[in-house]
């Protein structure tokens, strides 16, 4: 096998590993906080296994296009959260 190929392979393995033990956190987190935590670790390896991907694909640059949308797509959606949570907070 070629050595390239074995790395990227451990390293989907790995990332998409860290996926499931922050999946772990998002359905047993005891607080909401936990869950949005959880939910942004799983973007942001998301965001990194695009790339990795993009790179093993040798279309880097079409799979940082779509990293970089969805990165925005989850910031704007962390905000929303946050703002959302927040506004609750001050009404309890």
């Amino acid at each position: 096998m070629n050595l390239p190929i074995v790395f990227f392979q451990v390293v989907l393995i790995s990332i998409t590993l860290l996926i499931g033990a922050y999946l772990y956190r998002v359905l047993r987190g005891p607080t909401v906080f936990d869950r949005v935590l959880g939910l942004n670790g799983i973007s942001t390896k998301a965001i990194i296994l695009l790339v990795v991907i993009g790179t093993v694909f040798d279309r880097v640059e079409m799979f940082v296009v779509i990293s970089t949308g969805y990165a925005l797509v989850n910031l704007i959606g962390s905000l929303a959260i946050a703002k959302y949570l927040e506004e609750r907070e001050e009404v309890l």
